[in-house]
């Protein structure tokens, strides 16, 4: 089995939205972080948006940002939608099914649940195992995070109070 490229782009896409932490990123910052065509990505984040897996801001200070939590992000869903060719052997293709022997071949029976697993095993996971280890990733692509949260002095000093 094999994802194709547009499937390839969709999970890294998702990826890099998943480590931004909630920041918008834009498609020039993915495109320079993995060193893919921003042309590439601008249909893979459309594809994405209307999905519902991106949450997309037009406009100067705009980009995008994964709407779902990283955990519903289903991988063999998204894979399932992403892939517009399914077509493992001709016989699979009902437009272009010329093959002599397919009303007597088992041959597409068993690809086809060979397919069925792929795609079962991929439901076994989500974006957050792809993303469970964010750390090496981030410095890998770069990725600005948004800072965490600091506590005030007033804050700090509201939870000390009371300790002995």
């Amino acid at each position: 089995m094999r994802l194709n490229t547009f499937t390839d782009y969709c999970l890294r896409v998702l990826m890099y939205c998943a480590l931004t932490g909630g920041r918008l990123a834009t498609i020039s910052e993915i495109s320079a972080a993995y060193g893919i065509s921003a042309s590439h990505l601008t249909k893979v984040v459309f594809f994405l948006g209307q999905q519902g897996y991106l949450e997309t801001v037009r406009g100067k200070g705009g980009g995008m940002r994964l709407r779902p939590k990283p955990e519903q992000v289903d991988l063999g869903r998204l894979a399932r939608i992403a892939e517009t060719d399914n077509a493992l052997v001709e016989c699979f293709d009902p437009d272009n099914a010329s093959c002599r022997i397919a009303p007597a071949c088992q041959l597409r029976a068993i690809l086809r649940a060979a397919q069925e697993a792929f795609y079962a095993e991929l439901s076994r996971h989500t974006l957050a195992d792809l993303t469970a280890s964010p750390q090496p990733l981030v410095e890998f692509l770069g990725v600005p995070i948004l800072p965490s949260p600091t506590k005030t002095r007033r804050g700090a000093a509201h939870e000390n109070r009371g300790r002995g």
